[in-house]
């Protein structure tokens, strides 16, 4: 167990701890070192089941047998419409030992959406996961004359399809094993092929702004990254991760399948996302990344569950997180702690601390990483108080993921930490714009080289779009995105993301983004957090028939209020909310609302909502 005055074992390790310089030959080159080591865990109906790394490799040469049988070459891009579950991992490293490119699509994506990245990505064999995922693409595919072939996961319900544009994996790896069994070779000569600077995968971004658009990234870009992420974060052959959010997404593919690919460490598989809570108490992670949304929640459902408890349990778990907070206040001022507060803070573990660690399953945590939107510096101390360092990390999908972090030993909550050792960060002295560079950036926009250009200086630094400031450590921290900084009507210049965030640590609050650029006064749109905002009710005798009618009801309408008004006291008079509206619909991944991440997106959201918006300045 981690303790918050011992951090010697979570520093970062400079060594490379695995040759190869593509992602193809790290992979084979970990299969030949590890060999009957687990790698990949998965829960499935109940019962988990596990991979070695050999196992993986020969599931790996089955699948891409199969895809050299049908014909696909190296450079070719292949697409996985998937959540996030072992096979994708299996097909990504396939695509990629064949010299393909890899390319993942969301599975939240609609038909039309399907359509346009396999299209822009010219995709020749597309993986998807169930029947479900097997409708969008075959829905879309008379419009797609470079799809050779569609490959399913989990053919369960599909046993009666006949269609010769369509087949199982189980069926592919056995053409992979005759063709592998008639070209013994040809992978490897496939693994060898490749080169540094060879495009691996495609990482798609939101869209928010128009269509999404294709981060190119190389092997080379890939490996040197990968490796430098544990000159960051400490990762071992020890270690289990969990692997849930999802691997189109640069912070899971980076973060977790192919840094844990480097260090060695487990992956273990959620069963689908709404079983998270209960896997990770299963799991009891190590190491521990995740996004502000789902720290939140684990925060949420601590407060929940502690205001059911008896006043005993209460006054204990008071006493206990006040000694936690005293320690986590001499460890971020770097100040020693005293035999005495150890001792204090040993009690407080055994008596109340343990219990809630336990309860979210973060018992075995030696750290814990947040990343991919910015979190509330109190909800960062609340964990380091529990005695987790809990580290934050900054990138994007065209840094190739994380670009800062917080070192360990220098813990700075609202910081995202100094630059990364494997590249530079600065502050663009006019508009405090914050730039990187360095060998970790991606290659350009996939067909859109004008857009690629304008994404650069001059002297090639990668222009991020959030804007910041720097303190004399080397610290940085983000201030907000440069076109969503908020100017009033007065002329007041409004971070939106420091109320967000202060908003957000309320137990009853999922999301809110506040609204007020050139008008007299802030505003803010709330997306309450269901489950708590409904156990309020009950509690407290409120009726309600279905979601929007709770949010409508006067109680809770009082009870967001008194959110408000206390996170107001810690503004200035003219930063602070007059006016909210709770979104009356239940969102979920997919709604058009919603980025993958689970953040509300904050132009469509003032499109969307102009009338309630307009609403609250009439009068």
């Amino acid at each position: 167990m981690s303790n918050l005055w011992d951090l010697s074992h979570i520093q970062p390790q400079p060594n490379s701890v695995l040759d190869g310089d593509t992602l193809s030959a790290m992979f084979w080159n970990a299969v030949a070192q590890r060999g009957d080591t687990v790698w990949l865990r998965e829960k499935h109906l109940g019962i988990w089941r596990s991979l070695s790394w050999r196992q993986t490799g020969a599931a790996v040469r089955e699948i891409a047998g199969g895809l050299m049988s049908l014909g696909f070459a190296a450079g070719d891009t292949a697409s996985i419409l998937s959540n996030t579950v072992i096979e994708w991992v299996l097909a990504d490293l396939a695509i990629l030992s064949c010299g393909g490119v890899s390319n993942g699509i969301y599975p939240t994506d609609a038909a039309s959406q399907v359509h346009y990245l396999c299209e822009d990505s010219r995709t020749r064999v597309l993986f998807v996961e169930d029947d479900e995922q097997l409708d969008k693409a075959l829905e879309v595919r008379e419009h797609l004359p470079l799809l050779r072939q569609i490959v399913v996961f989990d053919m369960k319900g599909l046993r009666d399809l006949d269609d010769e544009g369509v087949i199982g994996l189980e069926a592919l790896r056995q053409l992979g094993r005759e063709y592998n069994a008639a070209h013994p070779d040809e992978l490897d000569r496939r693994v060898a092929a490749c080169r540094p600077e060879d495009l691996a995968i495609l990482v798609y971004t939101s869209g928010t702004t128009g269509k999404p658009k294709g981060a190119m990234h190389t092997h080379a870009g890939l490996v040197y990254t990968v490796r430098g992420y544990n000159t960051l974060i400490s990762r071992t052959e020890a270690d289990e991760c969990m692997c849930f959010l999802p691997l189109c997404h640069i912070a899971e593919r980076m973060g977790g399948q192919y840094f844990s690919l480097y260090t060695g460490a487990k992956l273990n598989f959620v069963e689908n996302p709404d079983t998270v809570p209960e896997n990770v108490r299963e799991i009891a992670p190590t190491v521990f990344t995740a996004v502000p949304r789902v720290w939140e929640k684990f925060y949420s459902g601590v407060m929940i569950a502690l205001k059911e408890g008896t006043w005993l349990q209460q006054a204990v778990y008071g006493w206990g997180i006040g000694i936690g907070h005293q320690i986590a206040e001499r460890v971020m001022a770097g100040q020693p702690v005293s035999g005495a507060l150890k001792a204090k803070f040993t009690l407080a573990r055994w008596l109340a601390l343990d219990n809630v660690r336990k309860l979210i399953g973060i018992h075995k945590a030696r750290f814990l990483v947040t990343g991919a939107a910015p979190i509330s510096p109190e909800l960062v101390k609340w964990y380091l108080a529990l005695g987790v360092p809990m580290l934050e990390v900054w990138g994007m999908t065209e840094t190739c993921g994380a670009s800062t972090g917080v070192p360990v030993d220098r813990i700075k909550p609202g910081s995202i930490g100094p630059a990364a050792s494997f590249n530079e960060v600065r502050l663009d002295p006019d508009t405090g714009e914050i730039q990187v560079k360095g060998p970790n950036l991606f290659a350009g926009y996939l067909n859109l080289p004008e857009q690629t250009a304008e994404t650069f200086t001059a002297d090639g630094w990668l222009r991020t779009g959030d804007v910041g400031t720097v303190d004399a450590d080397g610290f940085f921290r983000i201030t907000d995105r440069m076109k969503d900084i908020i100017i009033t009507a007065g002329g007041k210049n409004i971070t939106p993301s420091e109320l967000e965030n202060e908003l957000k640590f309320s137990p009853y609050i999922t999301d809110a983004v506040v609204i007020g650029d050139k008008l007299p006064y802030l505003t803010v749109i709330i997306m309450i957090d269901q489950e708590n905002v409904e156990k309020y009710a009950q509690d407290h005798d409120v009726p309600f028939s279905n979601y929007a009618s709770l949010t409508r009801a006067p109680e809770v309408q009082e009870l967001i209020q008194g959110v408000i008004d206390d996170v107001n006291k810690k503004f200035a008079r003219v930063e602070q909310i007059k006016k909210f509206f709770l979104l009356d619909t239940q969102l979920s991944a997919e709604d058009e609302e919603l980025t993958p991440t689970m953040k509300l997106k904050r132009k469509l959201v003032q499109t969307k909502y102009a009338p309630q918006i307009e609403a609250m300045y009439r009068g």
